[in-house]
């Protein structure tokens, strides 16, 4: 079987380090501000925060091409929206259910959607995605306009039986489509290794004929060299591919789960010694990066999240009449 290159660490410019740490960061502040603001009893329903996963969503979206890619994921999609560059006012209006709101406060955190980005969800149902993003991949196919599909989900989510029809759908027809598994290690709470037969989920696709990588998702650099390899891959016509993304969320499944199938201590050494923000400094510092210049993008990135989280807060919400909008569509 044909196979991909290994990739290797990408070599980025001075001023792309500061763009994934800036964008990382922004994530980090945001996903910190939004569970505060549920704390607070303003972000109803479910809240999945991102914090920990930065370096997957930063290092593949920053080598898509925006309007003519597609995404899709999940439902812990914060992080992904940000990394791609839609506004964070609206984004947070949408978690507090306001008519700014990205899905007009409809959507709320798990169903967020916006196909002027071509960033289709935001999925509550497990695994749902990754049949929907297949039919991306067809659309653009068929369409045949270049774009390539970016499906994301969880290691809970690749033991889910629609997961494998899609898998061998798209191989079969060849589909510009590439698999992330954002492989966090506890799914809904428990262990991969003990949910999983197969616990090295790059693996899952090989019977299909699928090449899956093993990415250290922790690291954006590597994040970002294995999509280069993907994409290569993808557009080549050689069909999907699958990259399983090692990464770690520091918080709970949701704010509703105190995460005590885990030590603090093992969430306190992957912070240590993991954390993505905390390794792209050592790049930054190698570039020539300042304190001070980093200093100065922390406190322009508080700005822009405490200016989201006002305008969250003061937006008008939906008016009763939106309760029949975006229902039904009658065709003459």
């Amino acid at each position: 079987m044909v196979r991909p290159e290994l990739p290797q660490d990408y070599k980025a410019s001075k001023e792309e380090l500061l763009e994934f740490y800036r964008q990382m960061v922004l994530i980090r502040r945001f996903e910190e501000k939004a569970g505060q603001l549920y704390g607070l009893g303003l972000i109803g329903g479910f809240c999945h925060l991102y914090i920990g996963q930065e370096a997957v969503a930063v290092g593949i979206q920053s080598a898509l091409t925006p309007g003519k890619d597609s995404v899709i994921t999940g439902y812990r999609d914060h992080g992904h929206m940000l990394a791609y560059g839609i506004d964070p006012n609206s984004i947070m209006a949408e978690l507090t259910g306001r008519a700014a709101g990205i899905s007009k406060g409809k959507g709320g955190s798990m169903h967020m959607f916006s196909v002027e980005h071509k960033f289709y969800g935001g999925h509550g149902i497990v695994g749902a995605q990754v049949s929907l993003g297949t039919g991306l991949g067809f659309a653009h196919k068929y369409s045949g306009d270049d774009g390539v599909c970016v499906a994301y989900f969880g290691d809970g989510a690749s033991n889910q039986g629609q997961v494998y029809e899609s898998f061998n759908m798209a191989e079969l027809w060849k589909l510009p489509i590439i698999f992330v598994i954002e492989n966090n290690q506890y799914a809904m709470g428990t262990s991969v290794n003990r949910s999983s037969a197969e616990d090295q989920l790059f693996r899952r696709g090989e019977s299909f004929r699928i090449p899956g990588l093993q990415v250290n998702g922790m690291d954006v650099l590597a994040v970002r060299g294995a999509t280069e390899e993907a994409l290569k891959w993808v557009q080549g016509g050689n069909g999907p591919i699958l990259l399983e993304m090692k990464t770690y969320r520091y918080r709970g499944h949701s704010m509703s789960d105190p995460a005590k199938y885990r030590s603090r201590e093992e969430v306190q050494e992957m912070r240590e010694k993991s954390d993505p923000i905390e390794g792209i400094k050592k790049h930054l510092d190698a570039a020539g990066v300042t304190a001070d210049e980093i200093k100065e993008i922390d406190q322009s990135i508080r700005k822009i999240v405490n200016d989201s989280a006002d305008f969250a807060e003061t937006a008008a919400e939906p008016q009763l009449g939106e309760l029949y909008t975006d229902v039904l569509v009658e065709r003459y």
